[in-house]
């Protein structure tokens, strides 16, 4: 995070909601970019930890390509619930969109439990009248993501979430590709795994992407070699790392990787 403050313009602390925790950091390229594409990452830390703060490591390799790098944080649990956080990120999404319309897309990236909170942005109704904008989302980047809830309903994760088994159903983006339905041919969505990821994680993904292609999207998946959970997000900070060429190809070539 360091090194990204150094390689951009900041404007850190920027509220996009009421709430305490509601604040977004935001790089800007050095050098002036009229239509920037966005890319917005969600961090994980299921549900429970870290923040935006810490969200800064692929901020060099994109902002120097001209991307504008916002880092979003949310009331993480027990304090919030799953309902606020879903809540959160698609008011920050609208934010986005409404404050910065010259930004030429949207491109979310969220890890772990940040992927589950993006893809439940994907399934957002944007004609209800409190977000006031349909952001224009161009692709999203889904790394290591916990997709269906279910599972996870009598582990130890959900003792600080305290949630039931309905509520878990409401919040798993794999029970929600028909309201990601108006984004497909629109959204080129990114699905990603480490290697050393866990079964249930390559699982939730690849039947992800089964039922993303069956809703008519275009859908890449990876499955990243010699890195694990937190490898997965941590070597962004790399211009040769795998994800890293991945994610500007999308967000800078226009075509599929």
């Amino acid at each position: 995070t360091a090194r990204g403050k150094a390689v951009a313009e900041t404007i850190l602390d920027v509220s996009y909601g009421p709430g305490d925790d509601e604040k977004m950091d935001i790089y800007m390229p050095l050098k002036p970019n009229p239509a920037p594409p966005v890319f917005v990452y969600i961090h994980g830390g299921y549900w429970r930890i870290l923040g935006k703060e810490f969200s800064g490591y692929m901020v060099p390799p994109l902002v120097e390509s001209g991307a504008v790098v916002v880092a979003l944080s949310y009331t993480l649990s027990p304090k919030g619930s799953m309902d606020l956080m879903v809540d959160q990120m698609r008011r920050a999404v609208a934010f986005i969109s409404r404050q910065y319309s010259h930004f030429s897309g949207i491109y979310l990236c969220g890890h772990s439990a940040g992927a589950h909170l993006a893809a439940m942005v994907l399934a957002t109704d944007w004609s209800l009248p409190e977000y006031g904008v349909t952001p224009d989302i161009k692709g999203a980047f889904l790394l290591s993501g916990v997709f269906d809830m279910r599972p996870l309903v009598q582990t130890y994760v959900n003792e600080h979430l305290k949630m039931t088994l309905e509520d878990m159903a409401r919040n798993s983006p794999m029970l929600k590709v028909d309201a990601m339905a108006p984004l497909a041919g629109k959204c080129h969505i990114v699905l990603a795994v480490a290697e050393h990821d866990t079964t249930e994680f390559h699982r939730q993904s690849r039947e992800l992407e089964q039922s993303l292609k069956g809703a008519g999207f275009n859908v890449t998946f990876l499955d990243v070699p010699n890195v694990d959970h937190f490898d997965l997000v941590e070597k962004f900070c790399s211009e040769e790392y795998q994800l890293t060429q991945v994610i500007k190809e999308v967000m800078f070539g226009g075509v599929k990787p």
